[in-house]
């Protein structure tokens, strides 16, 4: 490509609108342009990028048996229906002329799913593994970030279809070395961390984070062990032995004697945990204390002149649209995702200040376990099995209760999992580490599906026996669009976009001191056709501008081989470097050709893979 044809329209100053370093070096070196929040053209720069990364990501998937297809953007309403997806937030719906309802695609598992049930019927059309590159539409309530988190993206999504368990493994263990040898081949530092499941539901799931400051979550990794996961779905293990003990009369609280106390199906005191001595012989009374205006646990924390690690939580939430208590250390944050899954519910949000009152007797602030008005489940953290003495809402207005002990002074239903965990909290799958913290940006989300779409839209086979079984699925997705900005976000510097030569716009840029001068153009001429011979990408910069213009530009867009035919050329010479790097190499011309041809071809062996195929 002659630079002097290229459009590139790059920009000078950094747009105020972009706050991400890869949102600003997009817009500046041309790459994409903004049309409404969260929606981009691809520039000619960006769409070569971008197609690199998707060449990548094809070859991969085709290397273990996959089959490219593509499916609609727009996803009639009544399959989304069947999955009860219809009501995901960030769906955008439309009607067409004849009032039929449709979504712009936003994933694809309900599609290719009405795809298999009408078209396999038998384990011998399987394993079977489907994919596409393609435009997907999510109305984000906060686009952010460029092409990081866009309302319309990039992604490649898999589906895999399997009869029986163990090639759902083969397959998804194939998905996994496949993701790590594309984000090798792009040249990503990535880490692989177990995560939630979110709108796409299913068990076993993985995401690939791009670790960076500015990444959207949070995760955490084990300083001893390979574990590692987003803090949604981090594990916080009990380090301490926890003994079952029935409750005699001498501790139990009056009320909970009351048969309207009792929890069907289970045993009085069933739920309560033995505490160490120590902690026994320091357990007082609960005492009811005034702390007028204080709802807050830092308001409470001030006023009683305690630690909030001395407070509990007591949070009413709703879920399956019946209230629920949930008690959590100070200190600590409550974690929805993992709640959701230990209730087994798909709904679990905050509950109406209404519904507070009517359960606890008192004003939001001042909720707490113990004689709440109604009669409601309450799960405890783990974390509060340790220690006594804490401070909870009295339910009533103004009013705390100091010195209370759970499953004590208060019936426990469950304990369980329920916090985030945070940095140095134990590590859940070793007995030495401790948790440690980074920001990740989530590029790649692999998951076990199981049954969950085939069950609600009867996609059955026959299995060996002649039994009608669902099919069992895996998906796996990779944002295309995302990983070029993540790519960004890793290779930068003062200058600009510093892009692994694999998915570089282009490969080498070859500059023309002069072109006035008719020896130097011809020079250049001559080796950029040399070049695209060997199937080198590369870029004549023949335009008509200050050589220090030339470089600012191919430093900004990123170009990792740069050759420089200038006054060395009197000597037979061309000048070679590489982008970040100062010093220049002096090359013969007659060998210019085949030394970028060997230097290129070993700046990609650099990123050949480290996980092997197979």
């Amino acid at each position: 490509m002659r630079a002097s044809k290229l459009f590139f329209p790059t920009l000078r100053e950094v747009p105020k609108e972009a706050e991400l370093i890869s949102h600003q070096l997009l817009l500046r070196g041309g790459f994409v342009r903004s049309h409404a929040a969260g929606i981009y053209s691809y520039l000619p720069l960006g769409w070569r990028v971008h197609e690199k990364i998707s060449q990548i990501v094809r070859e991969e998937a085709d290397a273990f048996g996959g089959q490219e297809l593509h499916m609609p953007v727009l996803v009639p309403k009544e399959l989304l229906d069947e999955t009860g997806r219809s009501a995901v937030p960030v769906l955008f719906a439309l009607k067409d002329k004849n009032k039929r309802d449709f979504f712009l695609g936003f994933t694809h598992e309900e599609v290719v799913t009405d795809i298999i049930r009408n078209s396999v019927s038998s384990w011998k059309q399987m394993p079977l593994y489907l994919y596409q590159i393609q435009t997907k539409e999510r109305d984000e309530p906060r686009p952010r970030g460029g092409l990081i988190r866009g309302r319309e993206f990039t992604m490649f999504d898999g589906y895999s279809f399997d009869s029986n368990e163990e090639d759902l493994d083969k397959i998804y263990r194939a998905n996994y070395r496949a993701y790590g040898r594309i984000f090798d081949r792009c040249g990503l530092e990535y880490l692989a961390v177990e995560a939630d499941p979110g709108a796409i539901g299913g068990s076993e799931n993985h995401e690939f984070m791009l670790l960076t400051e500015q990444g959207e979550d949070t995760v955490l990794r084990c300083n001893a062990c390979t574990y590692a996961a987003n803090a949604e779905r981090a594990e916080v293990p009990e380090k301490w032995a926890t003994e079952q003990k029935t409750l005699t009369g001498e501790v139990m609280p009056e009320w909970l004697k009351t048969e309207n106390a009792l929890r069907e199906g289970t045993t009085l005191g069933a739920s309560y945990s033995k505490k160490p001595t120590s902690d026994f012989d320091s357990i007082l009374s609960p005492e009811l204390v005034s702390t007028p205006g204080a709802h807050t646990i830092e308001e409470v924390s001030d006023f009683l002149k305690m630690s909030e690690a001395k407070l509990i939580k007591s949070i009413v939430m709703s879920a399956g649209g019946k209230p629920v208590m949930i008690l959590i250390r100070g200190d600590r944050e409550l974690n929805i995702p993992k709640l959701a899954r230990f209730l087994g519910e798909k709904s679990v949000e905050l509950a109406e200040p209404g519904i507070v009152i009517d359960v606890t007797g008192a004003p939001v602030g001042f909720a707490g376990p113990i004689k709440p008005a109604r009669e409601i489940p309450i799960y405890v953290d783990n974390e509060l099995r340790q220690g006594s003495n804490y401070v909870v809402g009295a339910n009533q207005a103004d009013s705390h209760l100091v010195n209370v002990t759970p499953g004590k002074d208060f019936w426990v239903t469950q304990w369980g999992d329920l916090r985030t965990a945070v940095p140095g909290d134990s590590c859940p799958r070793c007995d030495e580490g401790r948790l440690t913290d980074a920001r990740g940006i989530e590029v790649g989300h692999i998951f076990k599906l199981g049954t969950k779409y085939s069950k609600d839209m009867n996609a059955l086979f026959q299995d060996v026996s002649g039994q009608k079984r669902p099919i069992i699925m895996g998906c796996y997705g990779l944002g295309v669009s995302r990983t070029m900005a993540a790519a960004i976000e890793a290779h930068n510097d003062a200058n600009g976009i510093a892009w692994p030569i694999s998915i570089a716009p282009f490969e080498v840029a070859i500059v023309v001191a002069n072109i006035k001068d008719e020896a130097m153009m011809t020079a250049a001429q001559e080796l950029y056709a040399a070049l695209k011979t060997k199937n080198i990408d590369v870029l004549l910069d023949d335009r008509e501008e200050r050589l220090g213009v030339k470089f600012k530009d191919l430093d900004l867009i990123g170009v990792p081989v740069q050759v420089i035919v200038g006054k060395g050329l009197v000597e037979g010479v061309v000048e070679v470097g590489l982008r970040g790097v100062r010093e220049r190499t002096e090359v013969n011309l007659k060998a210019a050709m085949m030394h970028l041809v060997a230097l290129v071809t070993d700046l990609k062996e650099k990123l050949n893979p480290k996980e092997p195929l197979e």
